[in-house]
């Protein structure tokens, strides 16, 4: 992993994690976990034994959707459709939790691939064999387009141009996802919320979701500012809420990236400590969105160097303990299932 993606993902401590030891809040309530990984990489696995871990800790959930991560790709074949590699591996992984033996949750059930859309009208046979490869699991794409004018800000594994959204291949290619049904997952930082603003409002007819509380920075150039942050992050959110299209994922903060800076602790934080830091972010997308077009999200397992699955959605519970029963609906398992289409839950 280069020092670029350090930057990023904090280091899995399972002793820290483990020294953090919660009662469940309201187990009963479903959950639908709309943004998970696997993966396969040195120094760090995350497959069956690691997913099924944290998916039986307590909380009652009941399916999950597999959002991308350069996830077992095509090692040959045209360029264009190694990431197919990545769908086949995640549909297999949803076969085996089909067949029941490891319970009842449904893994997989949507599966979010990539594909670069750049390609523009392009892509379109790439679409087809995505959806073919995934057995009616297909749910759409996520092209990452995070950038920042600090190198040390990005990504090695993605280096989008900073105006790639707007580009006129990007936006042939992004209309594709339209002509067959599927939706946009938006991983981009907060001071590009309105690129994204502007691609919603282009393309109404298309479904898109920002991820991770739409890129909360708070490390490098932007250690410090967490004021100024918050300013611009919610003047952004604001115009994008405008967008009727649009969903928020709240989650994604265990990553180093937002500068909460928990992971110092002696052991893993409480889910109290994590909804102190996590509920202005969140209570404000709810406040512009809706709990009709918010939902929590694990981001596992990029968020576990910073706090164990079931700490995380105790947090989560926390922050959204003054909810109806039908808003916390929404926010746990509903809007997952009508976005990513899982009519089975509905």
């Amino acid at each position: 992993m280069s020092q670029q993606q350090v930057q990023h993902y904090l280091a899995v401590r399972e002793d820290w994690l483990a020294a953090r030891q919660e009662e469940i809040l309201d187990p009963a309530q479903p959950i639908i976990d709309p943004h998970h990984h696997l993966w396969d990489r040195p120094g760090w696995r995350y497959l069956n034994d690691e997913f099924l871990a944290d998916l039986k800790s307590g909380h009652n959930v009941k399916a999950t959707v597999y959002v991308q991560a350069r996830s077992m790709h095509r090692a040959a074949g045209p360029e264009a459709l190694k990431p197919v590699g990545e769908t086949e591996f995640v549909t297999g992984i949803a076969a085996m939790f089909a067949s029941g033996i490891y319970g009842d949750i449904a893994a997989n059930a949507g599966i979010v691939g990539y594909a670069d859309l750049t390609l523009g009208d392009a892509v379109q046979p790439v679409l087809e064999v995505h959806i073919a490869a995934a057995g009616g699991r297909f749910r759409g794409i996520r092209h990452i387009a995070t950038w920042d004018p600090d190198p040390a800000m990005l990504n090695s594994a993605y280096t989008p141009a900073e105006d790639m959204m707007d580009s006129s291949a990007f936006r042939a290619g992004f209309a594709a996802l339209g002509r067959n049904g599927l939706s946009f997952d938006a991983w981009i930082y907060f001071h590009q919320i309105p690129r994204l603003a502007s691609l919603a409002r282009a393309f109404p007819e298309i479904p898109i979701v920002l991820d991770h509380c739409g890129g909360i920075l708070g490390i490098g150039p932007y250690a410090g500012k967490r004021n100024e942050v918050f300013a611009t992050w919610s003047r952004n959110m604001a115009e994008l809420a405008q967008c009727p299209n649009v969903m928020v994922k709240l989650g994604g903060l265990g990553m180093r990236l937002p500068g909460f800076g928990l992971e110092a602790g002696a052991i893993a934080p409480s889910s109290e400590e994590l909804a102190q830091h996590w509920r202005p972010w969140m209570e404000r997308c709810i406040e512009l969105f809706g709990t009709q077009r918010c939902m929590f999200e694990s981001n596992f397992p990029v968020d576990k160097g910073g706090y164990g699955y079931a700490v995380g959605w105790n947090a989560f519970k926390r922050i959204a303990a003054g909810a109806t029963a039908e808003e916390k609906a929404d926010l746990f398992w509903r809007n997952a299932a009508r976005f990513y289409r899982l009519t089975q839950f509905l």
